[in-house]
């Protein structure tokens, strides 16, 4: 098998294994629906309220690597193709960037307090195995994509960010986390109870800074592995 095919091989394969273990999360995310849910999981507005579902079901981890593996079964010059130019849009503006900041937040805030994010007592409802799933291994796996396929950033000018930003805090924050709070006045993650108005808006604005910086940490570690293959 010459270079070019094994690597083509290890592509399909990492791209189906990490869509199947996606899928597979999901299923077990679905399979809780309609169980008795413990102290410290806040009902009201469902499993969409927490970014960390969206980032698994909605336009990122799973679809994404559905998309990779259809693409690899694309004939011929596969970076040409506009499923391919998608591909590379939705992991770099999107799939990337947001799955890395929910790890990162997520684990920073779990070190200083869990209950402020994922109280103790979801861990009757969700094994560890599965929180893992969520916040952990989502990093390991898009390094891995970084590795083995070159994606095509958008030039950096504003204009990637628009849409970045507004999946993130408008279909995210405004639509889920806030209209929670307006309809029942509970912030669905404790930690964001802990701010002032003013705190609340810093706090959105630093979170969209650090979503930024790791689309730019993308477009980096993108460049250094792949160099002029870009």
């Amino acid at each position: 098998m010459a270079p070019t095919e094994m690597t083509s091989a290890v592509r399909g394969v990492y791209h189906i294994t990490a869509f199947s273990w996606y899928a597979f999360i999901v299923k077990n995310l679905n399979d809780k629906d309609g169980e008795d849910l413990p102290p410290g999981i806040f009902v009201y507005g469902g499993p969409w309220k927490y970014l960390t579902f969206l980032n698994l079901v909605s336009l990122l981890q799973m679809t994404f690597f559905g998309l990779a593996a259809v693409n690899d079964l694309q004939p011929g010059k596969k970076a040409e193709s506009t499923l391919s130019k998608f591909k590379d849009f939705l992991f770099s503006v999107f799939a990337f960037p947001v799955g890395t900041f929910v790890v990162l937040l997520f684990w920073a805030i779990f070190a200083y307090d869990r209950e402020l994010v994922y109280p103790a007592t979801i861990d009757t409802f969700f094994p560890p195995w599965m929180n893992h799933a969520m916040h952990t291994f989502v990093l390991p796996i898009l390094l891995g994509e970084v590795l083995v396929q070159p994606h095509a950033y958008p030039q950096t000018k504003p204009k990637p960010f628009f849409p970045l930003l507004f999946f993130f805090y408008t279909m995210n924050i405004f639509c889920r986390i806030i209209w929670v709070y307006m309809s029942v006045g509970i912030w669905v993650y404790p930690l964001l109870g802990r701010f002032s108005a003013p705190g609340l808006v810093g706090f959105f604005f630093f979170n969209m800074s650090v979503v930024i910086s790791l689309y730019l940490l993308g477009n980096e570690l993108s460049r250094r592995v792949w160099g002029k293959r870009l």
